[in-house]
C-alpha cells in the first residue's frame, strides 16, 4: 500500500476505516531502528496503548478495490458522544510523556 500522507500526521483524534476511534498520542522512534512509529490508544475497551510503524499510521488501504486511508484525521477535539479514558496520572507514565 502507499502513503496516502506527503506530511506528518498531528496528535488528534483519528477513526480507523474500520469505524473505531482513536487518539494519537506522539510520534516516537524505535530505539535500535531509528524508524518513526505512531503512538496511540484504543479509544474504546481498555484503552490500550499501541504502536505501529508511522508509514503504516498513515498508509492507504484497499476496500472493494478502491484506496481508503487507514486512518482519517477527525481533529483535535474528540469526536462528540465519544467517551474518553480518565487521565493518566503521573505514575502511570513515562518520563517526558505527557498525555494531552
Amino acid at each position: 500500500m502507499n502513503n496516502s500522507r506527503t506530511e506528518l500526521p498531528c496528535p488528534g483524534y483519528y477513526r480507523h476505516y474500520k469505524g473505531r476511534y482513536y487518539q494519537l498520542l506522539a510520534l516516537v522512534r524505535h530505539s535500535e531502528e531509528d524508524a518513526p512509529y505512531a503512538l496511540y490508544r484504543a479509544l474504546y475497551g481498555d484503552f490500550g496503548l499501541w504502536v505501529r510503524p508511522l508509514t503504516m499510521f498513515c498508509e492507504n488501504v484497499s476496500i472493494d478495490g478502491e484506496p481508503v486511508a487507514r486512518f482519517s484525521f477527525v481533529g483535535t477535539e474528540p469526536p462528540a458522544g465519544l467517551a474518553l479514558p480518565a487521565a493518566l496520572d503521573s505514575e502511570h507514565l513515562w518520563p517526558g510523556l505527557a498525555v494531552t
